[in-house]
């Protein structure tokens, strides 16, 4: 049976693209739908209403895969992703708990992230660099853009970075991401409407995750997903979770009890580091935040 490419989901309908470039509407065997842009599928060819579609038979194995959570669940939306683009905004100013989360969730799923900054010609500019100097300090790679103000110098920061690699684009509403994909990939918009009007989901085009290809050699990707007002971490363990903070990884190990959750226990590492500015305050409160929620809150 031939491979594919998951290029575009929408709930138990997806759209995969055939080792030699076309598309078919596709959908899972079985009442179970695990798959996910980006995924590496074996399928086969069924005959429905006339015309021809996929039945996605399995999946190849993964490389890594992204999970993001809304109020109601946790959802696996991306696989196989060379690197992560965090957009961020000085306007409206960005959420670090949000960013925080972004970043736990990539490199729990060993994926780099690259925090990118939009709308640095705005005046509230110095202001986001200021708080992202704590990320600049632990090694954290950054961009700073202007989308729209000067979409040339973007796509020249932007092209070597995306290729030959698949990347999946993350922010929340108001960054400029859609700004970002239309520049990357002017036909975006067009495209993602014909996929949703295939699988008549034209109402909810917004709220899906889509395959980009960024150039005719389908060697670079572009993997955009909606925008998101909350990032929860429920794949994560709660142990774990310090590991996952880069500018805490340096201590772990250091505290007097090999248990310590960096809390208000007895010779710290972590908190020591925090009294002596050497690690955000800001930042250990966000620790501390998603930590009690992966203790005690019920998924």
């Amino acid at each position: 049976m031939p491979n594919g490419l998951i290029v575009a989901a929408f709930g138990r309908h997806f759209i995969l693209e055939t080792e030699d470039g076309q598309r078919l509407q596709a959908h899972p065997r079985g009442k179970r739908s695990e798959a996910v842009v980006g995924d590496r599928v074996v399928w086969n060819t069924t005959q429905a209403g006339g015309e021809a579609q996929a039945v996605i038979e399995s999946l190849q194995p993964r490389r890594n895969l992204m999970h993001r959570q809304d109020m109601v669940r946790t959802k696996s939306f991306a696989a196989n992703l060379d690197q992560v683009l965090m957009m961020v905004a000085s306007q409206p100013m960005f959420s670090e708990s949000q960013l925080t989360r972004a970043m736990v969730a990539a490199h729990a799923a060993d994926i780099e992230l690259v925090i990118v900054l939009n709308k640095v010609d705005l005046p509230d500019a110095e202001l986001a660099r200021q708080r992202l100097q704590p990320y600049a300090a632990m090694g954290m790679p950054m961009l700073e853009l202007s989308v729209k103000a000067e979409p040339a110098a973007t796509l020249a920061q932007l092209t070597p970075l995306l290729q030959g690699r698949c990347t999946l684009l993350l922010g929340a509403s108001g960054t400029g991401k859609s700004s970002l994909v239309n520049l990357l990939v002017p036909q975006a918009q067009s495209r993602v409407g014909e996929l949703s009007q295939a699988l008549q989901a034209g109402k909810h085009t917004t709220t899906h995750t889509c395959w980009h290809w960024l150039d005719e050699g389908r060697t670079g990707a572009l993997i955009d997903s909606p925008g998101f007002q909350e990032f929860g971490l429920q794949q994560v363990a709660a142990a774990d979770l310090a590991s996952y903070m880069r500018d805490f990884r340096p201590l772990l190990g250091q505290c007097r009890f090999s248990n310590c959750q960096h809390r208000q226990e007895p010779d710290c590492a972590i908190t020591k580091a925090v009294a002596e500015s050497r690690i955000s305050s800001h930042r250990h409160r966000i620790y501390l935040e998603i930590l009690e929620e992966l203790q005690t809150r019920r998924w």
